[in-house]
C-alpha cells in the first residue's frame, strides 16, 4: 500500500533531492510551500515562480499557502537571537502538520532537511514535537547526502537558486560574513 507524504518545499533547489528519495521509498507526495519567513518580497515571489515552474515540469502536486503571515514571523522572532530559527521552523512545520492533516496525509517531512546550512537536530526536534501535537508521524532522513546532486540537478534545470536561508537576518549575514 502506498503511503501519502505532505512534502513541505522551502525552495525548488533543495526539494530536488529529497523528492527523488521519497519517491525511491515508494511515497505518494504532495508538496507544500509555506514560508512566510522568505525577505524580501520580491525574493519571495522568485522562489515561489522557481517552485511553480519546476512542480510543472516534473508533474508534482504542490498546495501554496501564500497567506500574508510576515508580521506574525516577525514577532515570533525579533529578539531571539540564534532562537529565531527554531521559532521560524516551528511556525513552518506546524502549518505543514495541519496541511497533511487536513489531505490525510499519514506523514509529512521537509526540504530543509536538505540544506547543510540549517540546524538539522533542531528541525528533526521541533518537527516530532509538532508531529505529536497534531496526531500525525514526522518522516526524518537525513537528505543531506544528496547536497552535491541536488545543486548539479538544479544548475542542470536552469533553476533559480537563492544565495541565503530566506529571512531578513540571514540575509544581513551573507553580506556580513563577505
Amino acid at each position: 500500500m502506498t503511503m501519502n507524504i505532505l512534502f513541505h518545499i522551502c525552495c525548488a533547489p533543495c526539494a530536488i533531492y529529497p523528492l527523488s528519495r521519497l519517491q525511491e521509498e515508494g511515497f505518494a507526495v504532495q508538496g507544500y510551500f509555506y514560508n512566510p519567513n522568505i525577505h524580501p518580497y520580491l525574493e519571495y515571489q522568485k522562489r515561489l515562480k522557481t517552485l511553480q515552474e519546476f512542480s510543472t515540469r516534473i508533474g508534482l502536486s504542490v498546495s501554496y499557502d501564500e497567506g500574508d503571515d510576515l508580521d506574525e514571523f516577525l514577532v515570533r522572532v525579533a529578539g531571539k537571537g540564534t532562537g529565531r530559527c527554531e521559532q521560524c521552523y516551528r511556525m513552518r512545520l506546524d502549518a505543514a502538520a495541519v496541511e497533511a492533516t487536513k489531505i490525510g496525509a499519514g506523514l509529512f517531512t521537509s526540504s530543509l532537511l536538505y540544506s547543510k546550512y540549517q540546524k538539522h537536530d533542531l528541525i528533526r526536534g521541533v518537527a516530532k514535537e509538532t508531529a505529536w501535537e497534531h496526531g500525525i508521524e514526522f518522516y526524518y532522513e537525513d537528505f543531506r547526502a544528496g547536497w552535491r546532486e541536488g545543486i548539479m540537478e538544479s544548475k542542470a534545470m536552469g533553476l533559480y537558486r537563492q544565495q541565503y536561508c530566506g529571512c531578513i537576518y540571514s540575509e544581513r549575514e551573507r553580506y556580513e560574513s563577505k
